[in-house]
């Protein structure tokens, strides 16, 4: 299969807040940080990051994404959202699964520093 993105990039007002909150949930799904430029990092899994923050250098206020990060099994899902608590951030919707998206799709979503609703979901059977 071919991946329709090949990476995507936020802007953040504070680097070191952000930096702090995508170390923590994105590691129980596996990401870390792979390069880190000070203005902006890079996570991913290995080999190459394919999700990156940067400083905000562009635009006024704040217009909100939404980031689905795909979690190997449940039990990620549920150690993101414990990861997002402990930095501090709003947990928007706790781990359950969604049935008006699919019978398997087990999902958490929590604000980042910025605003973002930023999910983990994983598409597995429980």
């Amino acid at each position: 299969m071919i991946a329709m993105l090949d990476h995507v990039s936020i802007q953040c007002a504070d680097m070191a807040a952000s930096a702090s909150f995508y170390d923590s949930v994105l590691a129980p799904l596996g990401g870390r940080r792979i390069m880190d430029f000070g203005v902006a990092i890079g996570y991913g899994t290995p080999d190459r990051p394919d999700f990156w923050i940067g400083a905000q250098a562009t635009g006024d206020g704040f217009r909100e994404s939404h980031i689905a990060f795909t979690a190997p099994d449940r039990a990620a899902v549920l150690a993101f959202c414990e990861a997002a608590r402990a930095v501090g951030v709003t947990v928007l919707h706790e781990p359950r699964v969604w049935p008006e998206y699919h019978e398997h799709y087990y999902a958490a979503f929590v604000r980042d520093p910025d605003g973002n609703n930023v999910e983990a979901v994983c598409h597995l059977p429980g």
